[in-house]
C-alpha cells in the first residue's frame, strides 16, 4: 500500500456540503449550481488530483450561517468565509487566492 498520494494542487479550498444542500444552487450562470461546482466550471479546473487547485465538499463545517456557504482557504485557515447566494465568483476566487500566478487557473 502507498504512503503518500501526489496532487497537482496549488491550493486546497473546503466549502461545506450541508451549506450548499440548504441553499440548493444559487450559482454559476443560471443560479441553480452548488458552490463548489459553479466555481470548478468558473475556473476551468480538470477533474480531481490533476486541477491546479482542489475544491471539496466536505461535512458540516459547524457554522450554518442563514443564506451562505462557508468556505475555508486550507492555505489561510484562520479565516472563513461565508459566501452569499450569486456571489460573484471572481471576486471570491481572488479572495482565495485561485487567480495568483497559478498555471491551468484563468
Amino acid at each position: 500500500m502507498k504512503a503518500h498520494v501526489r496532487s497537482n494542487w496549488q491550493q486546497a479550498v473546503l466549502v461545506c456540503r450541508k451549506c450548499s444542500k440548504k441553499l440548493d444552487g444559487g450559482f454559476g450562470p443560471d443560479g441553480d449550481e452548488r458552490l463548489a461546482k459553479a466555481l470548478r466550471k468558473h475556473l476551468a479546473l480538470k477533474k480531481g488530483r490533476k486541477a491546479a487547485a482542489g475544491i471539496v465538499e466536505v461535512n458540516c463545517l459547524g457554522v450554518c450561517p442563514k443564506g451562505a456557504v462557508t468556505v475555508v482557504n486550507g492555505a489561510q485557515a484562520t479565516d472563513w468565509l461565508l459566501v452569499r447566494r450569486g456571489a460573484d465568483l471572481d471576486e471570491l476566487a481572488e479572495t482565495l487566492g485561485l487567480l495568483q500566478g497559478q498555471s491551468g487557473i484563468s
